[in-house]
């Protein structure tokens, strides 16, 4: 527990100095450059800077132990911050599509510096560097708010390669694709956010585990010696983690201890090679 604290705190610490050094960046080459789009990049960079703060503190929460209040753990107060990042994504996008949309109806863009696409460039190649940077931690640690950080990190460089195609055809005699490129940076966001959203609701929801990992726990509990067969399997998200009901058939004329000890075999087994899980329950049935 200590150790996944740890990866999220320096994976903060670097990623809060590195966007708000771009967000000034590209918000002062906007204003010099008359852009709207490079503007609406660097608010971007800022509201990064919010959804970074909120994985931190949603998996600092979440590493706590069980208390007498919780005494599940507290898992989801991961998905529960993840809600809050994805309406933060949502106020930010419309602000953007309404500035873009502004732009659009009343004034002829004129980009007056190469900055902004100087900017733009450089946000690129950031911001893609800390996508695979922290992505990269949320795998080790299978952390699905710093994925969503991370897939935040993506959408502002995707954000700023749409700022560089507006601001480019601005400059290029094609004013009207500023604000176009500025209202599609901001249904980009929108579209993160969504995703995020929908990713919090499956984790709050008591949701299944994938295919994949129900056909790995069944592979593990049939290769225990002593069981017969799986009568059921029952899996439910609990935030990161995985909670798994089963029942299991052994020889009915085995002693009592017996069964439990196959039992208690499979149960250790898959908490032993299935890290996701968090606990395991298992009823025996006699056959």
């Amino acid at each position: 527990m200590e150790n996944r604290e740890r990866i999220v705190k320096k994976i903060t610490v670097v990623t809060i100095i590195l966007n708000v050094l771009l967000a000034i960046i590209k918000v002062a080459a906007g204003i010099i450059s008359n852009s709207s789009a490079i503007i609406a990049d660097g608010v971007h960079s800022f509201s990064d800077v919010v959804s970074t703060i909120v994985a931190y503190i949603g998996i600092k929460i979440s590493v706590k132990e069980e208390d007498e209040n919780h005494p599940y753990g507290h898992e989801k107060f991961e998905p529960v911050l993840s809600k809050i990042l994805a309406m933060v994504l949502f106020i930010t996008a419309f602000g953007i599509i309404a500035k873009g949309y502004d732009n659009f109806r009343y004034k002829e863009i004129e980009i007056t510096s190469n900055l902004a696409l100087y900017a733009a460039v450089v946000s690129i190649g950031v911001k893609e560097w800390m996508y695979h940077y922290t992505i990269k931690a949320s795998k080790q640690i299978k952390s699905s708010i710093l994925k969503a950080d991370a897939w935040h990190h993506r959408s502002d460089a995707l954000s700023s390669i749409g700022a560089f195609i507006g601001i480019f055809g601005a400059k290029m005699g094609y004013p009207i694709l500023e604000p176009i490129a500025t209202m599609i940076i901001g249904l980009l966001i929108i579209k993160v956010g969504l995703s995020i959203y929908m990713q919090s609701i499956r984790e709050l929801t008591d949701t299944a585990a994938d295919s994949e990992t129900i056909h790995e726990i069944e592979k593990l509990v049939l290769s225990v010696d002593g069981v017969e067969r799986i009568d059921l399997l029952k899996t439910r998200t609990h935030g990161n983690r995985l909670y798994v009901d089963l029942e299991i058939s052994v020889d009915g004329n085995l002693p009592l201890f017996q069964s439990h000890a196959i039992a208690e075999n499979a149960h250790d087994l898959l908490e032993k090679e299935l890290e996701i899980i968090k606990h395991c329950m298992i009823h025996v049935n006699p056959i």
